[in-house]
Protein backbone atom coordinates (compact mmCIF):
# COMPACT_ATOMS: atom_id res chain seq x y z
CA UNK A 1 0.00 0.00 0.00
CA UNK A 2 1.43 3.42 -0.63
CA UNK A 3 1.45 5.80 2.03
CA UNK A 4 -0.15 9.41 1.21
CA UNK A 5 1.99 12.25 1.03
CA UNK A 6 1.71 14.95 3.61
CA UNK A 7 1.14 18.17 1.70
CA UNK A 8 3.35 20.87 2.69
CA UNK A 9 4.82 24.42 2.17
CA UNK A 10 8.13 25.66 2.97
CA UNK A 11 8.70 29.54 3.79
CA UNK A 12 12.30 30.82 2.66
CA UNK A 13 14.17 33.90 2.70
CA UNK A 14 17.48 33.47 0.84
CA UNK A 15 19.50 30.39 -0.18
CA UNK A 16 17.48 27.31 0.94
CA UNK A 17 20.05 24.90 1.43
CA UNK A 18 17.66 23.45 4.03
CA UNK A 19 14.69 23.24 1.35
CA UNK A 20 16.71 21.04 -0.80
CA UNK A 21 17.17 18.47 1.84
CA UNK A 22 13.34 18.26 1.43
CA UNK A 23 13.42 18.38 -2.03
CA UNK A 24 16.19 15.82 -2.41
CA UNK A 25 13.86 13.67 0.27
CA UNK A 26 10.59 14.02 -2.13
CA UNK A 27 11.90 13.04 -5.06
CA UNK A 28 14.22 10.00 -4.05
CA UNK A 29 10.98 8.94 -2.27
CA UNK A 30 12.66 9.07 0.91
CA UNK A 31 10.66 11.80 2.34
CA UNK A 32 6.78 10.88 2.29
CA UNK A 33 5.86 14.63 1.70
CA UNK A 34 4.36 16.74 -1.40
CA UNK A 35 5.92 20.08 -1.29
CA UNK A 36 3.06 22.27 -2.86
CA UNK A 37 4.50 25.58 -2.82
CA UNK A 38 7.49 27.40 -1.55
CA UNK A 39 6.89 31.65 -0.27
CA UNK A 40 9.56 34.17 0.28
CA UNK A 41 8.98 37.28 1.81
CA UNK A 42 11.94 37.75 -0.96
CA UNK A 43 12.37 38.01 -4.81
CA UNK A 44 15.55 37.15 -5.38
CA UNK A 45 15.85 34.18 -2.27
CA UNK A 46 17.71 31.91 -4.25
CA UNK A 47 15.66 29.04 -2.97
CA UNK A 48 12.74 30.15 -5.33
CA UNK A 49 15.30 29.27 -8.13
CA UNK A 50 15.16 25.46 -6.44
CA UNK A 51 11.88 25.01 -6.35
CA UNK A 52 11.32 26.34 -9.84
CA UNK A 53 14.03 23.15 -11.07
CA UNK A 54 12.54 20.55 -9.41
CA UNK A 55 8.92 21.75 -10.70
CA UNK A 56 7.49 22.93 -7.47
CA UNK A 57 5.35 26.36 -7.46
CA UNK A 58 7.38 29.06 -6.35
CA UNK A 59 5.39 32.39 -4.96
CA UNK A 60 6.60 35.64 -3.72
CA UNK A 61 4.73 37.84 -1.30
CA UNK A 62 6.91 40.81 -0.30
CA UNK A 63 6.89 42.47 2.85
CA UNK A 64 7.99 45.72 1.85
CA UNK A 65 4.85 47.89 1.80
CA UNK A 66 3.14 46.85 4.42
CA UNK A 67 1.99 49.00 7.22
CA UNK A 68 2.12 46.01 9.50
CA UNK A 69 2.67 42.93 10.74
CA UNK A 70 -0.21 41.55 11.13
CA UNK A 71 -1.67 42.65 7.78
CA UNK A 72 1.70 40.68 6.14
CA UNK A 73 0.52 38.03 7.88
CA UNK A 74 -3.51 38.00 7.14
CA UNK A 75 -2.15 38.05 3.19
CA UNK A 76 0.72 35.84 3.58
CA UNK A 77 -1.66 33.20 5.49
CA UNK A 78 -4.54 33.51 2.64
CA UNK A 79 -1.90 32.67 0.40
CA UNK A 80 0.04 29.11 2.08
CA UNK A 81 -3.71 28.34 2.56
CA UNK A 82 -4.31 28.18 -1.06
CA UNK A 83 -2.20 24.68 -1.17
CA UNK A 84 -4.01 23.57 1.68
CA UNK A 85 -1.27 22.06 3.52
CA UNK A 86 -0.58 19.82 6.29
CA UNK A 87 2.23 21.47 7.49
CA UNK A 88 3.97 24.80 7.18
CA UNK A 89 7.86 24.40 7.44
CA UNK A 90 10.26 27.53 8.41
CA UNK A 91 13.06 27.15 6.21
CA UNK A 92 14.96 30.41 6.97
CA UNK A 93 12.11 32.62 6.57
CA UNK A 94 13.64 35.65 8.08
CA UNK A 95 10.61 36.92 9.93
CA UNK A 96 9.04 36.97 13.17
CA UNK A 97 5.67 35.71 12.92
CA UNK A 98 2.64 37.50 14.45
CA UNK A 99 0.65 35.18 17.36
CA UNK A 100 -2.58 35.30 15.37
CA UNK A 101 -0.36 33.63 12.26
CA UNK A 102 0.85 31.40 14.65
CA UNK A 103 -1.53 29.85 16.26
CA UNK A 104 -3.82 29.81 12.87
CA UNK A 105 -1.02 26.98 12.04
CA UNK A 106 -0.76 25.62 15.50
CA UNK A 107 0.80 21.99 15.86
CA UNK A 108 1.54 22.21 12.12
CA UNK A 109 4.60 24.77 12.06
CA UNK A 110 7.79 23.81 12.36
CA UNK A 111 11.09 25.70 12.58
CA UNK A 112 15.43 24.84 12.98
CA UNK A 113 17.27 26.94 15.16
CA UNK A 114 20.90 26.84 15.44
CA UNK A 115 21.54 26.26 19.02
CA UNK A 116 20.51 23.53 21.68
CA UNK A 117 17.43 25.12 22.85
CA UNK A 118 16.95 26.72 24.92
CA UNK A 119 20.31 28.03 24.68
CA UNK A 120 21.08 31.01 22.45
CA UNK A 121 17.61 31.57 21.58
CA UNK A 122 17.64 34.70 18.89
CA UNK A 123 20.01 35.70 16.73
CA UNK A 124 24.34 35.31 15.87
CA UNK A 125 24.13 31.88 17.93
CA UNK A 126 27.43 30.76 16.77
CA UNK A 127 29.21 33.83 18.19
CA UNK A 128 27.06 33.48 21.37
CA UNK A 129 28.09 30.28 21.88
CA UNK A 130 31.78 30.84 21.10
CA UNK A 131 32.13 33.68 23.61
CA UNK A 132 29.93 31.43 26.12
CA UNK A 133 32.76 29.17 26.15
CA UNK A 134 30.62 25.82 25.59
CA UNK A 135 31.58 22.35 24.84
CA UNK A 136 29.07 21.59 23.01
CA UNK A 137 26.68 23.26 20.12
CA UNK A 138 24.18 22.45 17.62
CA UNK A 139 20.08 22.71 16.38
CA UNK A 140 17.41 21.99 17.44
CA UNK A 141 13.92 21.46 15.28
CA UNK A 142 11.03 22.52 17.24
CA UNK A 143 7.24 23.14 17.23
CA UNK A 144 6.66 27.42 16.60
CA UNK A 145 4.60 29.04 19.16
CA UNK A 146 3.98 32.92 19.64
CA UNK A 147 7.24 33.02 22.10
CA UNK A 148 10.24 33.38 20.12
CA UNK A 149 12.08 29.95 19.66
CA UNK A 150 10.34 28.57 22.89
CA UNK A 151 8.52 25.86 21.49
CA UNK A 152 8.47 22.21 22.26
CA UNK A 153 11.44 20.72 20.59
CA UNK A 154 11.13 17.40 18.09
CA UNK A 155 14.74 16.86 18.01
CA UNK A 156 18.04 17.93 18.27
CA UNK A 157 21.73 17.22 16.94
CA UNK A 158 25.18 18.28 18.28
CA UNK A 159 28.36 19.47 17.47
CA UNK A 160 31.61 19.81 19.60
CA UNK A 161 32.76 23.23 19.58
CA UNK A 162 36.90 23.25 19.01
CA UNK A 163 39.36 25.25 20.18
CA UNK A 164 40.37 26.99 17.04
CA UNK A 165 36.42 26.92 16.19
CA UNK A 166 34.97 30.39 14.25
CA UNK A 167 31.55 31.27 13.98
CA UNK A 168 31.89 30.28 10.59
CA UNK A 169 33.32 27.10 11.01
CA UNK A 170 31.21 26.19 13.53
CA UNK A 171 28.40 27.33 11.80
CA UNK A 172 29.50 25.20 8.73
CA UNK A 173 29.66 21.82 11.39
CA UNK A 174 26.02 22.88 13.06
CA UNK A 175 24.45 23.28 9.09
CA UNK A 176 25.37 19.73 8.38
CA UNK A 177 23.38 18.56 11.08
CA UNK A 178 20.61 20.42 10.09
CA UNK A 179 20.50 18.91 7.02
CA UNK A 180 20.31 15.62 8.59
CA UNK A 181 17.38 16.37 11.36
CA UNK A 182 15.23 18.44 10.07
CA UNK A 183 14.55 15.92 6.90
CA UNK A 184 13.81 13.13 9.89
CA UNK A 185 11.69 15.77 12.13
CA UNK A 186 9.07 16.00 8.74
CA UNK A 187 9.47 11.96 8.13
CA UNK A 188 8.00 11.77 11.25
CA UNK A 189 5.65 14.41 11.26
CA UNK A 190 4.69 12.49 7.66
CA UNK A 191 4.20 9.67 8.93
CA UNK A 192 2.12 10.62 12.05
CA UNK A 193 4.37 9.50 14.70
CA UNK A 194 4.97 12.39 16.12
CA UNK A 195 2.44 15.90 17.33
CA UNK A 196 1.83 18.91 19.34
CA UNK A 197 -0.09 18.70 22.48
CA UNK A 198 -0.89 21.16 25.30
CA UNK A 199 1.93 19.50 27.30
CA UNK A 200 4.14 19.07 24.87
CA UNK A 201 5.77 16.73 21.71
CA UNK A 202 4.64 13.30 21.72
CA UNK A 203 6.30 10.42 19.79
CA UNK A 204 4.91 7.15 18.70
CA UNK A 205 2.07 8.59 21.46
CA UNK A 206 4.51 9.17 23.80
CA UNK A 207 5.48 12.31 25.36
CA UNK A 208 8.48 13.14 25.51
CA UNK A 209 10.17 14.76 28.56
CA UNK A 210 13.35 15.60 26.58
CA UNK A 211 13.92 15.76 22.93
CA UNK A 212 15.97 13.06 21.09
CA UNK A 213 19.78 14.58 20.77
CA UNK A 214 21.80 12.93 17.66
CA UNK A 215 25.99 13.46 17.71
CA UNK A 216 27.45 13.97 14.57
CA UNK A 217 30.10 11.12 15.51
CA UNK A 218 26.75 8.63 15.27
CA UNK A 219 26.35 10.74 11.37
CA UNK A 220 22.79 11.48 12.43
CA UNK A 221 21.28 8.33 12.70
CA UNK A 222 17.56 8.47 13.77
CA UNK A 223 17.55 7.49 17.65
Amino acid sequence: MTQQRLPVVVLISGNGSNLQTFIDGQMAGELPIDIKAVVSNRADAYGLTRATSAGITAQTLPHGGYPSRDEYDRDLTALIEQHQPELVILAGFMRILTPAFVSHFAGRLINIHPSLLPAFRGLDTHERALAAGVKEHGCSVHFVTPELDAGPVIVQAKVPVLSDDTADTLAKRVQTQEHRIYPLAVRWLAEGRVEMRADGVYRDGKRQSSPPVLSAERNGQEV
